[in-house]
């Protein structure tokens, strides 16, 4: 029997399913990228944008269109917000957090759905196949806590979707509670996973020869803080990767997202230049560039707190490139507001913007808010701030020109005869080449030009 998953949102999202692929691989079987060809079908969705919803609700009304001529059961599960879990349940199978993840195999056998495998898989009980779920996760007055028995879902080895590229959970949720986010009402409050797993994993992936791995968390930076003393804290993290890098013979490079202003300390800008192994680009997002949006906003950091991370990240990591996250259109914003964003954006320089047009997220404080500011001065606004990241990415690009930069080699171009992938410092990057085999191997690159989001050069050596 086969699978179908569809993950939707970030990165985090992209590791999430990577574990519900073990268990889905554990209990026998077999994934595929054909729809119609599935007895599962999943999604791991996100309910950050209402975009993302409306896809998961184009996709399910597909799915159980099929069920009128195969046999198939639907499950979601990844970031999912109260007021969509309880549409989703009228919609879908099965519906789950991800900290139940372990339970997954209960749940499928419950539906009479099985292999081989799957009779054997996870702990031993007595199959009795149902119609339905004998105890669905989620009820319409069930008050879900997604952060609880984290320990048991990191507990479950991932299924690498890459031979060179790896994510490594090292925290789930939040408890910054920015009034337009719905990220602490998907995933609960913040739990760190305990240092030596983290540690573990990463050296794992890297004698296997993988040669970019993400830290992810929704605040990395305030790793190991809910442990009160007893867990190391994010810097100390990365100090012992570090460690591990320049002893274990190896090349290849750590980043971490997103970290959050308010904890950002000048510590971990000083560890990152300590040790080659911590990739030299760093994401840290800003949301506005005005003082009384970020009030509104609830974002626990104000534009000389954002202004002296900055600063610190020039001054000791000058070869940096900066990314950061944007939202423009939010309640009440005004025209002189979104300016001092734009004019944060021409002061900052930023690599790379991942610009969002606000929407409006159930549950979350801005709810109960007008959204006033209409959809095409969103657009408008969206595109302003576009042309401003153009111009400073240009200027950074073109300064590349003549120099001779590593990059890692992820997968054929889009242009014919080319080879793609980033820089150190997440730049995309490609250059003329058929070799397959440079594929997941880091090597170097004269640039030759430049665009604002990528350049182009010559394989050396």
């Amino acid at each position: 029997m086969k699978y179908y998953l569809l993950p939707l949102g970030c990165q985090m999202n992209l590791s999430d399913t990577e574990r519900v692929r073990t268990v889905l691989n554990g209990m026998g079987f077999v994934e595929t990228d054909k729809e119609d060809e599935a007895t599962i079908l999943g999604i791991i969705a996100c309910s950050v944008r209402q975009k993302g919803i409306d896809k998961v609700y184009g996709r399910i009304e597909k799915w159980n269109a099929m069920k009128n001529r195969q046999n198939v059961i639907t499950f979601v599960s990844g970031c999912i917000l109260p007021a969509d879990r309880l549409r989703f349940l009228k919609l879908f199978d099965m519906v789950f957090a991800m900290n139940e993840l372990p339970n997954f195999p209960d749940m499928i056998r419950q539906y009479g759905i099985v292999t081989p495998a799957s009779l054997r898989y996870g702990e031993e009980i007595e199959y009795q196949p149902v119609v339905k779920p004998l105890a669905p996760l989620f009820h319409k007055d069930d008050k879900i806590n997604p952060s609880a028995n984290m320990d048991k879902f990191w507990a479950i080895t991932p299924t690498q979707t890459s031979t060179f590229e790896a994510f490594i959970p090292i925290q789930n949720g939040c408890n910054k509670f920015c009034t337009y986010c719905a990220v602490p009402y998907t995933r609960g409050r913040e739990v760190s996973r305990p240092s030596e797993e983290i540690l573990t994993e990463l050296k794992d992936l890297v004698e296997k020869g993988y040669k970019s791995i993400t830290l992810l968390g929704q605040n990395v930076n305030s790793y190991g803080l809910d442990k009160k003393g007893e867990e190391i804290d994010f810097a100390e993290l990365l100090r012992r990767v570090g460690e591990f890098g320049k002893t274990s013979g190896k090349e290849f490079w750590v980043y971490f997202t997103a970290p959050h202003p308010r904890d950002m300390k000048d510590d971990v800008i000083e560890v990152m230049a300590q040790y080659d192994c911590l990739g030299k680009q760093i994401h840290i997002p800003i949301q506005s560039g005005d003082e009384n949006m970020l009030q509104r906003m609830n974002r626990h950091h104000d534009l000389a707190t954002y202004r002296h991370i900055i600063h610190t990240i020039r001054e000791k990591l000058p070869t940096a490139t900066i990314f950061t996250d944007i939202i423009v259109g939010f309640t009440h914003e005004t025209e002189d507001e979104f300016e001092n964003t734009r004019k944060a954006m021409e002061e900052f320089k930023y690599n790379m913007a991942f610009i969002a047009q606000y929407s409006v997220r159930p549950g979350a404080v801005a709810s109960e808010w007008d959204d006033d500011v209409p959809k095409e001065v969103k657009r408008q606004r969206y595109h302003r701030l576009t042309e401003e990241l153009m111009k400073h990415s240009l200027v950074y690009n073109q300064g590349l020109i003549g120099q001779t930069v590593k990059m890692l080699v992820e997968s054929h171009d889009r242009k014919n005869g080319y080879l793609t992938g980033h820089t150190e410092g997440k730049i995309v990057i490609r250059f003329a080449s058929r070799d397959t085999k440079l594929i997941g191997q880091i090597v170097n690159v004269k640039v030759t030009s430049a665009s604002p989001l990528s350049i182009e050069g010559e394989l050396v050596g």
